[in-house]
């Protein structure tokens, strides 16, 4: 798959209001003594299973998740945790949830790039969870370029896998892709309601806000953890 388009919005938050929505055997990372909240809007691209065509209804499609960061008991595998993943594709929401044991959402978004300005737009459409809306634009306001070790911008983007529980079994994915490269970017945040599921609602500006580079992922077969 290729992600495109895509923005690192964050901000601290308390672990106390995250752990009630994670698997207890996970541990939520934090950084600066927070854990951290992320909304992560792009376009997913190229699409496909190894070795298959893609399929046109899923190849290419808009998303949106919200998500933290956490690790196993191990503590070897920090990753993510996605409270929801909104998309355009049905055919990928379908697949996600009953393949995945993901948390997806069928969506109606918007994206056009004009310039070097994105606007992206999202609206749930989906009776499965809460009311769920993002409508921003950005621009990024320096070059791009890779992370710097043991900073908050590598702790929060350099994550190469996600943990899920499908039929009761807490599960690892693992992806390989180059390193980001990311630039600091200001943003219009016109609209952000997509915590209703946490008890929570975002009311400041983020604290961290960084436009990605296209970047192709390859993501591996779920692991039991």
């Amino acid at each position: 798959m290729r992600w495109e388009h895509l923005l690192f919005l964050h901000w601290p938050i308390d672990p106390a209001v995250l752990r009630p929505h994670i698997p207890k055997e996970l541990e939520i990372e934090t950084f600066q003594g927070h854990a951290w909240i992320g909304v992560v809007p792009f376009l997913m691209a190229a699409t496909r299973f190894r070795c298959l065509p893609p399929v046109r209804i899923a190849d290419r499609f808009l998303e949106c998740n919200l998500r933290t960061y956490v690790r196993d008991p191990s503590g070897s595998h920090p990753g993510v945790w996605f409270f929801s993943l909104d998309a355009e594709s049905w055919l990928a929401v379908a697949g996600a949830r009953m393949g995945f044991g993901l948390p997806y959402f069928n969506a109606k978004m918007k994206c056009q790039q004009e310039g070097g300005r994105v606007d992206y737009s999202m609206e749930r459409a989906d009776r499965r969870g809460p009311l769920a809306t993002f409508d921003a634009s950005w621009r990024e306001t320096a070059p791009p370029q890779v992370a710097a070790p043991q900073s908050l911008e590598q702790f929060l983007a350099e994550r190469y896998c996600l943990y899920t529980r499908c039929r009761g079994k807490l599960l690892r994915g693992d992806i390989e892709h180059e390193p980001w490269q990311l630039a600091p970017a200001e943003v219009d945040l016109r609209q952000l309601d997509m915590t209703r599921l946490l008890d929570y609602s975002i009311e400041e500006a983020p604290a961290s806000v960084l436009a990605a580079q296209p970047l192709d992922v390859v993501a591996k077969s779920l692991v039991r953890v």
